[in-house]
């Protein structure tokens, strides 16, 4: 586990490349749930994933962003990964952070293996909520990361939260509470271990 006085680390990537997006801020909410639970956390929202250059797995090394990213994934117990359902599935810059995680596939602990990841999705309906959280969930899978047995599926837009950030709806701030909380407990049991 990486420790600060043995606090897992929980690193949440996600939101989209408007400043303020509700998948942002959906993302903030379940990291702050794992802070209140005793975690530490890290952030790389939307402004970090839209300056990430497209992937390119040939020659040439990491850019330094791509560094920041696989780093921070290096170092976590566990993940948060929010996205915005865009047409039935994940955001583009969201696939594009997920593509530059291939750096990690020689690790000792490649992509996500061993840690759970917990599934934040945001859109303007259900259907495309649904599907979208399919797919990350597979993804997930593909990485060998472990889904968290919830994922947050929000028809939220930026009408959904207040001012402050928080959700308006207690139903919204129970599921992205529960997704922290699920990343944060699967750390603490692995670490325990």
């Amino acid at each position: 586990m990486s420790s600060e006085a043995g606090k897992p680390l929980i690193v949440g990537i996600g939101g989209t490349v408007r400043d303020g997006s509700s998948t942002e801020k959906a993302l903030q909410i379940a990291l702050r749930a794992v802070e209140a639970a005793g975690g530490r956390t890290r952030l790389l929202g939307g402004a970090f994933l839209a300056g990430l250059p497209i992937f390119n797995p040939g020659p040439g090394g990491a850019t330094p962003e791509q560094c920041v990213l696989t780093e921070a994934v290096r170092e976590a117990d566990g993940i948060i990964v929010a996205t915005p359902g865009y047409h039935g599935s994940l955001s583009g810059v969201m696939k594009n952070a997920l593509d530059t995680l291939e750096l990690l596939r020689d690790d000792a602990r490649p992509y996500f293996t061993d840690r759970a990841v917990g599934v934040i999705v945001t859109a303007e309906g259900w259907q495309a909520a649904g599907t979208t959280l399919t797919a990350v969930r597979s993804i997930i899978h593909a990485m060998r990361g472990w889904p968290t047995p919830f994922g947050a599926a929000l028809a939220a837009t930026s009408n959904s939260f207040e001012a402050d950030g928080s959700a308006k709806d207690p139903k919204d701030t129970w599921q992205l509470t529960m997704v922290g909380e699920q990343v944060l407990d699967f750390a603490k049991m692995r670490a325990s271990r």
